[in-house]
């Protein structure tokens, strides 16, 4: 593209030790995306945008991204210094990087979250993330441990921060759709049925999206040889 590259720097301060660091985004002429998959993960063309998401620190290693929140209590960071910054060799990720760098960030962002307490809702982001990146390299394994523990943590959310201003259905949705990922065939038809069937719920692209994974789901079951729910055993739902 004209000699542009795909990427660029911008300066952030680290919350931990105040170190000013550049880190990479990619540009948005080059964020070109070739299909979504049915839990929202977005494949790309070229360069993968989601490789920069998480910013690291080179001088001390604390690793955030912009869902984190800017303030590190003390306890917090003398427990970083004891678990991550004594081990730390200085790394410098703000270049281009690697299927291995992404994931390498993403683990210690999320050890970062788990050490800061940060909400759910940020932790869940964070697995679902490294689910996908396993997925990108066909590690069936890697990939369904992770989005078990991505949907155990997007229930926390439903349970815990549940409140107008969220939208459910595209939570509801998505712990549905995890469920069917990984073989949760029951719970997979429960929670896409409460988006089918909730009469609040006015989200029609979730409630269209729930109708077809509920569908999907039958056609897993069926595959599978499961017995059926009673609303299964008719063709269609709602």
């Amino acid at each position: 593209m004209n000699g542009v590259e795909p990427i660029y720097q911008i300066k952030v301060n680290c919350i931990c030790c105040g170190y000013e660091f550049e880190t990479s985004r990619v540009r948005p002429s080059f964020k070109k995306a070739t299909g979504t998959d049915s839990d929202f993960n977005v494949r790309y063309k070229l360069t993968n945008p989601d490789y920069y998401v998480v910013r690291v620190c080179p001088q001390c290693g604390f690793s955030t991204t912009e869902s984190f929140s800017d303030k590190l209590a003390a306890d917090h960071k003398s427990e970083f210094e004891l678990r991550v910054r004594v081990n730390w060799t200085a790394k410098d990720y703000g270049g281009q990087r690697t299927w291995e760098d992404a994931l390498q960030t993403y683990k210690l962002a999320l050890l970062c979250a788990q050490i800061k307490g940060e909400k759910d809702r940020v932790m869940s982001g964070l697995l679902h993330h490294i689910a996908w990146l396993y997925r990108e390299k066909g590690d069936k394994e890697q990939e369904n441990r992770f989005l078990q523990f991505a949907l155990d943590s997007y229930v926390l959310v439903y349970e815990n921060e549940g409140s107008p201003e969220v939208n459910n259905a595209r939570l509801m949705y998505l712990i549905g759709e995890l469920n069917r990922r990984i073989g949760n065939y029951y719970e997979a038809v429960r929670w896409f049925s409460r988006v089918i069937n909730d009469k609040q719920i006015m989200d029609s692209a979730m409630i269209r999206a729930s109708r077809e994974q509920w569908a999907e789901t039958r056609e897993n079951m069926l595959e599978a040889r499961l017995d059926l729910p009673e609303e299964m055993r008719s063709q269609k739902q709602g």
